[in-house]
């Protein structure tokens, strides 16, 4: 039976989502509480594999395995064993041909920003930070410029191992609460560090330090050089991957409802 698992998890603690040595990323938590309660080893592919200090709202794997449970079952059972930083907030038989990263049409994130003369406090490590008053029309005008299909070369990190620069932008999506932006992604796939990479420059824009304009340099310039710092981890959120209906998994989680 192949099963897939929506899973939830704040990134603060842990290396990032791909096992590492040092044991302490999320799969490797979420492996040894399946390995728990299965009672046997299981090895699972992700939708999306997220950084050191990024948020997950809905990642998605799939694993194989010859145990009969009932969904509820592996949602409890698995939690039992998890960090509380950690939740399955779904468990889903999807057919053999069925696989989270493959399957998956396109990925989806949100970035959510503090603009506040004062650093965060109840909300650190959940949120990015600025504390100049930000420009939301400037911004939306400078992320045009990255709609549609692109060599993204200025916003890839040096250790990407995408095969290609070339990625489709389909959404950027500027709002606001209260003190607190967010910026909606959506593309077929990512590159290493693209969307912190973007953040960075659409907060130059934002805070006037930079034109609309300038997002369309960048862009062509196709080097990481022309682009601004990489911007935080921290309020960066992997809200799941886009399937085809046919499959019939879920498009979110109850994760998604605290977000601004």
């Amino acid at each position: 039976m192949r099963m897939a698992l929506g899973i939830s998890y704040l990134g603060s603690a842990y290396d990032g989502w791909q096992s590492q040595p040092s044991g302490r990323t999320v799969q490797d938590h979420l492996e040894a509480a399946l390995a728990q309660f299965a009672a046997q080893p299981v090895s699972t592919v992700c939708a999306g594999r997220t950084d050191s200090g990024v948020h997950g709202l809905m990642q998605v794997v799939h694993f194989d395995t010859p145990l009969a449970r009932e969904n509820f079952s592996w949602v409890r059972g698995t939690n039992r064993f998890l960090p509380s930083d950690i939740a399955v907030e779904w468990a889903q038989p999807v057919p053999e041909a069925f696989h989270s990263r493959a399957s998956a049409t396109g990925r989806r994130y949100a970035y959510v920003v503090l603009e506040s003369p004062v650093r965060p406090s109840v909300d650190a490590g959940r949120v990015g930070w600025v504390f100049r008053p930000l420009d939301g029309e400037a911004m939306r005008t400078a992320a045009q410029h990255l709609l549609g299909e692109h060599d993204f070369s200025s916003f890839r990190a040096s250790e990407c191992q995408a095969r290609s620069p070339v990625k489709t932008l389909r959404r950027i999506e500027v709002s606001r609460r209260g003190r607190y932006w967010r910026f909606d992604f959506e593309a077929d796939a990512f590159l290493h560090h693209m969307i912190r990479n973007l953040m960075g420059c659409l907060l130059q824009v934002g805070q006037g330090l930079k034109p609309p304009g300038w997002m369309a340099q960048v862009l062509s310039a196709r080097s990481r050089d022309a682009a601004a710092p990489t911007f935080s981890p921290d309020g960066l959120y992997f809200l799941g991957p886009v399937y085809e209906d046919r499959w019939g998994l879920p498009s979110r989680t109850p994760a998604y409802d605290w977000l601004p």
